[in-house]
């Protein structure tokens, strides 16, 4: 997994081939390393740096009716075009207070947030004093993709320390990657080191901006990571009529067409090379892609057999990055092998992942208390609990378990509905101390599969579901093997809500959109 560094806050990426360890050391105030003279420091970069303060309060995903206390987060930002700050997401997600100060500046000036896509770690600020900007300047953005081997320095505000701190290193890999279960994106790897609080400083080669810093690959020395200038205009462009909404992508899922044995399969030419369509996203009969279909180009862009294109003679990544860059009217051009025949398609793109476990992206979680009960719709940030673990532990041990029972919030994580409006219903607590639930074992993390016998399709269906009964009795059946059927006197579970509400001081019974759902009288 990788660190996503906001001062003291490390926030956890579900990016593969990474290891969650303890951050570096903060190298001292303006120090310097990896030597490389090509990069030379700047005063007109200087100027475009601010260090931005944050106060986040985060979700209880385990308490859903409260939040987490508090916490001041400091990171870094850069000017750009039209008076704005951009940073990362993470930096000023849930925050309900923003401030930004200016290097070498003894004030500090309030900021808000313009736009923020959680997905590619991206968000823009607006100050609400723009004399600001008369004199500090936007920093100008790179063109093209940094070359390997490039002399970079990094800008901002890394704990230990209170003044800018600049570090230098060199372009070591880029690779379009996964940046979560449900955005992938260009992603560039430098040597230069990058701690807590450098999260949206700006990395420059030639005093112009190739990217943002946002994450570093714990347990390894001097390996970081920054979102290229092309991501932060793909973000730029989408929000331009002030809505965010994603990047065109591919969330098929494909195989490589190395092995001989699937090419004699397949009855391929020698001469195709190509990567293998192993499971459709969608199976409906009009969708443009089928199973053991062989992707051969993306637009006019060859894939080889490992489902690779190339940026230029010393840059492979993988073909899906073309989708963002072809991309027309929401379809993107293929050309495919299908039954020995070559052809021409435009497949749809997807600008978001539909997820039966989505994650909240800065919104807080919906909930409901039944008697004892409290029940949520299931969430990325709510399995992190178990997913995200260091090895060995007791709490991987359930995680293991979790899967061994057949529990969805394992097996089901990264599927998309079976149905539209398909989400996990989960209790999201442990039991509420009362007698109604005197016997039963704890079912916190178990996901809700009927009540009296009707399947349920989300929170707020569940909330209907109960709002609507009217048999003496209300059954609780889990989507686990093994688990326990919860059965409680329907009368008394509605009388006794409010009390055991105020015995723990929850202040509401719902969030306002399953309340609404709660309040309405049932159907005659």
């Amino acid at each position: 997994m990788l660190i996503l560094f906001a001062a003291s806050v490390n926030i956890i990426a579900a990016v593969p081939e990474a290891t969650e360890t303890p951050a570096t050391k903060t190298s001292p105030a303006q120090s310097v390393t990896s030597p490389s003279p090509e990069a030379t420091i700047s005063s007109a970069v200087e100027n475009s740096v601010v260090k931005v303060f944050s106060t986040a309060s985060y979700p209880d995903v385990y308490r859903p009716w409260s939040k987490q206390a508090p916490t001041e987060v400091t990171a870094s930002g850069v000017v750009i075009a039209e008076k704005r700050i951009l940073t990362n997401a993470h930096v000023v997600l849930y925050a309900s207070q923003i401030q930004i100060q200016a290097n070498q500046a003894g004030d500090k000036i309030s900021a808000s947030i313009e736009a923020v896509a959680p997905g590619i770690d991206l968000a823009l600020l607006r100050l609400d004093d723009e004399k600001f900007f008369d004199s500090h300047r936007p920093l100008s953005q790179a063109k093209a993709l940094p070359e390997i081997k490039d002399a970079v320095m990094v800008y901002g505000y890394p704990t230990g320390g209170t003044s800018l701190s600049i570090t230098k290193g060199i372009v070591s890999r880029i690779e379009f990657t996964q940046f979560n279960t449900s955005v992938s994106g260009l992603r560039i790897q430098i040597d230069a080191a990058i701690n807590p609080g450098n999260s949206g400083g700006p990395v420059v080669v030639d005093d112009k901006m190739i990217g943002v810093a946002f994450s570093h690959l714990g347990g390894a020395e001097n390996i970081g990571y920054i979102i290229p200038s092309e991501e932060i205009d793909l973000f730029l462009a989408d929000i331009a009529d002030g809505h965010y909404d994603g990047k065109p992508a591919m969330y098929d899922d494909f195989q490589t067409l190395e092995n001989p044995a699937l090419r004699s399969f397949l009855r391929l030419d020698k001469s195709v090379q190509g990567v293998v369509v192993h499971r459709p996203y969608s199976t409906d009969p009009n969708y443009s892609l089928k199973e053991w279909d062989v992707i051969t180009k993306i637009g006019d862009a060859s894939v080889d057999d490992q489902g690779m294109i190339k940026l230029g003679p010393n840059l492979r990544v993988r073909f899906a990055y073309y989708a963002q860059k072809v991309a027309k009217d929401g379809k993107v051009p293929l050309t495919i092998v299908r039954s020995g025949k070559e052809m021409h398609i435009e497949l749809a793109t997807l600008r978001k992942r539909q997820l039966v476990v989505p994650e909240l992206e800065g919104t807080y979680p919906s909930y409901f208390v039944y008697g004892p009960l409290v029940f949520a719709n299931a969430t990325a940030e709510f399995t992190a609990g178990f997913t995200k673990l260091p090895p060995n532990s007791k709490t991987t041990n359930v995680f293991l378990l979790m899967g061994f029972v057949g529990n969805p919030l394992i097996t089901r994580s990264g599927d998309k509905p079976a149905f539209p409006d398909e989400r996990l219903v989960v209790v999201s607590s442990p039991l509420f101390p009362h007698k109604l639930s005197q016997g039963y074992s704890n079912p916190t993390t178990q996901v809700v599969k009927t009540v009296n016998g009707i399947a349920i399709r989300n929170l707020v269906h569940l909330v209907e579901v109960l709002r609507d009964l009217k048999d003496d009795f209300v059954r609780f059946e889990f989507n686990i093997r093994g688990g326990e059927t919860l059965v409680f006197p329907r009368a008394d579970m509605v009388a006794a809500t409010d009390q055991i509400l105020t015995d723990n001081g929850v202040r509401a019974q719902g969030t306002p959109d399953v309340l609404k759902t709660w309040s309405v009288k049932p159907a005659q």
